[in-house]
């Protein structure tokens, strides 16, 4: 049985209408009973683990060899001296090979491709999202101890630390994976780690399609827009996909333009050749050394780049990416959350005065209206599924007002199909974008019918 199966399977024990007391004592009973198993070989564990370090430092030798050290612990776990019943060595040893080279119990999850995101909230809780869903696993750590060993493998690797003194960080794995950490004082339920995965390979244009996020014309309409060099902020909420979908709309670049890709941590996976990626660096112990998303995109100006493409705008750096935008880097794309396309414009303005520029909200909102041509709603609905729900036009100002009209809409009247999916529908509003103009004039072609209502 795998381990979404056994997930699946789990069973929750509850008090039902109409239980004796003494039925309902027996199950307090037998939760608690359940609840407090813990691993029969978690001594032995401990004892081979500490067997295998003692060899290593009388050998002087670090072994860095995934199948090296994988033939060590099995050699370990079968020897007599242990008591491990033949049936469960493989376990024991895949369990000690990942505590000493991997990251714990939490490294079948990493590796499992169904799973989206990994949330530790402390050592005895471990939830993972799987199709859209919340799902608690039977997974633990041996205690805290355990799980700060492995949040410290995790940040080590990227050359960030965690401590009380700076409880709090963002780093990734190996495959580009976001991780953040955040332990006590601040976390008063222990250390909680959260992992949000991304795919070995990105997903698809043709995957997106699969999955019901959008359909053929809002696709063709897309790829048609950033292939002529049109400006794209993806919005939506956290977790709702935006970075899957700047990865699709980044693979539309054509081959032969220069690519600067500003991140916090990298996460856009793209297949071009000529791509510059850029990561930001936060302060060392003394407070010193960071390098900001800001500091990074005036950086790329002098770089001579075809497009930017800043994973998410959260701050300050607005300024400087709408500005970028109005200086001749069209085509440049980037992420933030907001609720609505309304909402994104309000929150633009924020945060352009997050930068200190005491500039009137009406010379805002012109810097937006003639930098962004599209503004692209990513939501995540109560179903788990991810739907683009709008393709909004940036068509200028109305006397002090950012004037935007609906290109697509996703309709749904709250009703589900008998698998729990919402029923609804993708819709052309029938109007014609006015950023046509500028699509073709850069040599790319348009299918009227993609607007027909």
């Amino acid at each position: 049985m795998g381990l979404l199966d056994r997930i699946d399977g789990q069973k929750k024990l509850t008090l039902q209408k109409g239980d004796t007391a003494e039925q309902a004592e027996k199950t307090k009973e037998k939760a608690a009973t359940e609840e407090t198993v813990e691993d029969p070989y978690l001594e032995t564990k401990r004892r081979i683990h500490l067997a295998i370090i003692d060899e290593m430092n009388k050998s002087g030798q670090t072994i860095t060899d995934r199948d090296a050290m994988y033939k060590i612990v099995d050699d370990k776990v079968n020897e007599d001296d242990f008591l491990i019943p033949r049936i469960d060595r493989e376990k024991v040893a895949t369990d000690l090979f990942n505590d000493i080279m991997g990251y714990g119990p939490i490294e079948v999850l990493i590796q499992d491709p169904s799973i989206s995101e990994i949330m530790v909230n402390g050592p005895d809780k471990i939830y993972i999202e799987d199709k859209g869903k919340l799902k608690l696993t039977d997974l633990k750590f041996r205690d805290e101890d355990h799980l700060m060993n492995i949040i410290n493998r995790i940040v080590s690797n990227v050359g960030r630390h965690v401590d009380e003194a700076s409880p709090m960080v963002d780093a990734r794995l190996a495959d580009g994976s976001r991780v953040n950490a955040i332990i006590p004082p601040l976390s008063l339920i222990g250390p909680v780690l959260t992992i949000r995965k991304f795919g070995k390979k990105p997903i698809t244009a043709q995957q997106l399609l699969k999955f019901g996020s959008l359909n053929p014309d809002m696709l063709h309409f897309l790829e048609a827009c950033v292939k002529g060099k049109l400006n794209i902020v993806v919005t939506g909420g956290t977790g709702s996909g935006k970075t899957t979908l700047l990865n699709v709309l980044s693979s539309y670049i054509p081959e032969d333009e220069r690519i600067v890709t500003i991140e916090d941590a990298a996460e856009v996976q793209l297949k071009q050749e000529h791509v510059i990626t850029l990561e930001a660096r936060p302060a060392n112990l003394e407070g010193k050394g960071a390098v900001t998303i800001r500091n990074l995109v005036k950086n790329a100006l002098r770089m001579r780049p075809d497009r930017i493409i800043v994973g998410e705008v959260r701050s300050e750096e607005t300024l400087d990416m709408l500005q970028a935008m109005n200086t001749g880097h069209d085509g440049s794309l980037t992420t933030t959350h907001a609720n609505s396309p309304r909402d994104t414009v309000a929150r633009l303005e924020t945060m352009v005065l997050m930068s200190g520029m005491e500039l009137p909200l009406k010379a805002i909102r012109d810097q937006i209206s003639s930098a962004i041509d599209l503004i692209v709603q990513q939501s995540r609905l109560r179903d788990g599924t991810r739907k683009i729900t709008s393709i909004t036009e940036v068509i200028g100002m109305e006397g002090d007002v950012v004037s935007m009209q609906d290109i697509f809409v996703y309709e749904t009247d709250g009703t589900v199909d008998a698998s729990g999916k919402f029923v609804g529908k993708f819709r052309a509003t029938g109007v014609r974008p006015k950023c046509l103009k500028k699509i073709k004039g850069n040599g790319v072609t348009v299918n009227n019918e993609w607007f027909a209502d």
